[in-house]
C-alpha cells in the first residue's frame, strides 16, 4: 500500500428525524415538580378533611352504637350498669394515662412521642364516647343518653368514678416510678463516689508504704 494514499473521511452523520428531535427536546426540559411546602400544605389539607369526615360520621353513628353496646351488657340492671361503668371508666382512663406518661422517656423521639400520644387518645375512646353522650346536645347523643337511662342505669356515674380512680392511680404509680428511678440514679452516683474515694485511699496507702 502506497504512503501517498489519501485518508478516508468519516461518513456524515445521519440526519435527525422529527420524532428524534422532539424526543430530545422533551428530555432536555427541566423537571417540573411542586415545592416541598406546597406538598406539605396539600397533605395537611387532606388530613384535616379526612379527620373532619371521620368526626362527622363518628358523631352521627358511634354514640348510638356505643349506647346499644352498653345496653346489651347492662340489660337494665343497676348493678350491671354500675359495674360496667366502673370497669370502662377505670380501664380506659388508667391504661391511656399510663401510656401517655411514657412520653417523658428520653429515648423517645418527638415523632414517637406523637404516636404514643395519639395511641393513648385512641385507647380512651370508650370514655370519650360516654362523655360525648353526656355533654353533647346532638340528636345521636340524646338517643344514647336515653338508652343509658332506660337500659343501663348507673353506667354514667360508674364511668365517672372509675375514671377518677383510674386517673388518680395512674398519677400515683407514675409519680412513684419517677421517684424510684431518681433514687436509683442517686444510689448509683453515691456508689460511684464511694468507689472513687476507696481508690484514692488505696493509692494514698500505697504511696505511704513506698515512702
Amino acid at each position: 500500500m502506497s504512503d501517498d494514499q489519501e485518508p478516508t473521511t468519516p461518513p456524515p452523520p445521519a440526519e435527525e428525524s422529527d420524532a428524534e428531535r422532539l424526543e430530545r427536546a422533551i428530555h432536555d426540559q427541566p423537571t417540573v415538580a411542586p415545592a416541598r411546602w406546597v406538598v406539605k400544605i396539600v397533605a395537611v389539607i387532606v388530613l384535616v378533611g379526612v379527620a373532619l369526615l371521620v368526626w362527622w360520621v363518628g358523631r352521627s353513628l358511634l354514640p348510638r352504637e356505643w349506647a346499644q353496646h352498653v345496653k346489651g351488657q347492662a340489660n337494665g340492671s343497676l348493678t350491671a350498669g354500675t359495674s360496667w361503668g366502673l370497669f370502662y371508666g377505670f380501664v380506659f382512663t388508667f391504661v391511656p394515662l399510663v401510656l401517655l406518661f411514657q412520653i417523658r422517656r428520653r429515648f423517645f423521639s418527638w415523632a414517637w412521642r406523637g404516636i404514643v400520644a395519639v395511641a393513648a387518645v385512641v385507647l380512651a375512646i370508650p370514655n370519650w364516647l360516654t362523655l360525648y353522650i353526656v355533654v353533647s346536645g346532638s340528636k345521636a347523643a340524646h338517643d344514647g343518653e336515653r338508652i343509658f337511662s332506660d337500659n343501663a342505669p348507673g353506667f354514667r356515674w360508674g364511668s365517672l368514678w372509675g375514671a377518677v380512680v383510674g386517673a388518680v392511680l395512674a398519677v400515683l404509680i407514675t409519680g412513684a416510678s419517677m421517684r424510684l428511678a431518681r433514687r436509683k440514679k442517686q444510689v448509683a452516683q453515691l456508689k460511684g463516689e464511694r468507689d472513687e474515694l476507696r481508690a484514692r485511699q488505696r493509692e494514698a496507702e500505697e504511696a505511704r508504704r513506698e515512702d
